[in-house]
């Protein structure tokens, strides 16, 4: 069988290259090595699916880090009003309850699934799912990709095999072996976007509570200016929630350097004087409570107890009543709770892959390969990954958009 194109990898950047593709004219075969296509976008943001966000592409680009300049040509071709126009062409209605995350009206991954699965269909794009690629070989200009089941070929190819993270939803790495078999260099990959485990036990105990809008750092001299805000969730053995996915991906890089990683969390957004300034007003109102119930005026009951705890304080004894020091370190843990960050579920948890096929082998104008003509990459196998909230699925679709336009 031979195509103009063949899309290896059926996920959000496969579909929308296929889709480009086919919208020039291009006959297309999408090849997916799972059952169904899309099933890490049907699962993505708990099945809610967070298509984009409202940030200029000069925010967006810099929430990528200092390679996010690299999107630059491609969001000006494809940016997130692009891709809102684009679903609601298909019928897809977005929008955006919180003025910043852009969701599918009914927040319902299902609904973008279906809608991008019948305009694969009305452009006569082949798929053919259940196809575990084993080689990629180009001889005379034209490709020859063999799978389990058949050999096929093609003018073009566009690797959009995502990252290695949850490979039971298909992603295992297989294009950074491909990029490498075809001399392209591929830097070392680090799961991110995931729960995070602590050395400390107390944890466990608090696992009722969410807390807003806490501020993490990491307290490694050289590392301190890394820092994330969000909401943290307590964990059995850890933490969670959306502060912890968008720090985890700082975080594996460095835990494969120091082993264990100590992070310091404001879990008030309050200086151990702001905190002792609120507990004297109380004292002065008359508060007659033990120490428990005073620090329940800034923190949950379960989280309060374990700090006092671990301030060597007594909380069932009043405030004014602990001794100095253990007082005053019960400010500071209050203000800044030091936690030791100790590992991690592996790339079965990882939402998302921090790095992937080096940058300076991909053309950023066209996403072709540098290294072999006719061939392009799109998605989470290139070397760029995001925070929450739409980034990483943005740019899928933007790579996956640019990659279908092939300069042929």
């Amino acid at each position: 069988m031979k195509k103009d194109l063949i899309v290896i990898g059926a996920g959000a950047s496969g579909i929308m290259a296929a889709i480009s593709a086919a919208r020039d004219g291009k006959s297309v075969l999408l090849l997916e090595k799972m059952q169904k296509i899309g099933l890490k976008l049907k699962a993505s943001g708990g099945g809610r699916c967070n298509l984009t966000n409202r940030l200029d592409s000069k925010e967006f680009m810099e929430s990528f880090g200092r390679d996010g300049r690299f999107m630059q040509n491609a969001l000006k071709k494809f940016n997130n009003q692009a891709l809102q126009d684009f679903f609601e062409e298909i019928g897809v209605k977005t929008d955006s309850l919180d003025g910043f995350r852009v969701f599918p009206v009914g927040h319902n991954s299902q609904s973008v699934l279906t809608a991008l699965e019948s305009e694969l269909n009305r452009l006569n794009v082949k798929i053919s799912c259940k196809e575990i690629v084993n080689s990629i070989k180009k001889e005379n200009s034209i490709f020859y990709i063999k799978t389990e089941n058949r050999e096929y070929s093609a003018k073009a190819v566009i690797i959009a095999t995502g990252g290695a993270g949850y490979p039971q939803l298909g992603s295992s790495g297989d294009g950074y072996k491909f990029a490498k078999e075809l001399g392209h260099r591929v830097t070392k990959i680090y799961p991110a976007m995931m729960p995070l485990k602590t050395k400390e036990r107390w944890v466990a105990n608090c696992r009722a509570n969410t807390l807003p809008k806490v501020t993490i750092k990491v307290d490694i001299k050289k590392y301190k200016k890394l820092q994330a805000k969000g909401d943290l969730i307590f964990t059995k053995d850890g933490i969670r929630g959306p502060v912890v996915l968008d720090f985890s991906r700082e975080i594996t890089p460095l835990l494969d350097k120091f082993q264990s990683v100590p992070v310091l969390i404001s879990l008030t957004n309050l200086s151990s004087h702001e905190i002792y300034e609120i507990f004297k007003k109380e004292l002065a109102k008359g508060f007659n409570g033990n120490t428990l119930e005073l620090v329940q005026k800034i923190l949950p009951k379960s989280v309060a107890k374990e700090l006092i705890l671990e301030a060597n304080c007594d909380f069932e004894l009043k405030f004014n009543k602990q001794k100095g020091a253990n007082r005053d370190r019960l400010l500071n843990i209050l203000a800044w709770t030091p936690l030791t960050i100790i590992g991690h579920n592996g790339f079965d948890m990882a939402m998302v892959t921090r790095g992937g096929v080096n940058l300076k082998d991909i053309n950023p104008n066209t996403l072709e390969s540098r290294v072999v003509s006719g061939l392009y990459f799109c998605g989470e196998v290139i070397n760029l990954d995001g925070p929450c909230g739409g980034f990483n699925l943005q740019w899928a679709f933007t790579s996956g958009f640019l990659a279908g336009k092939l300069k042929h």
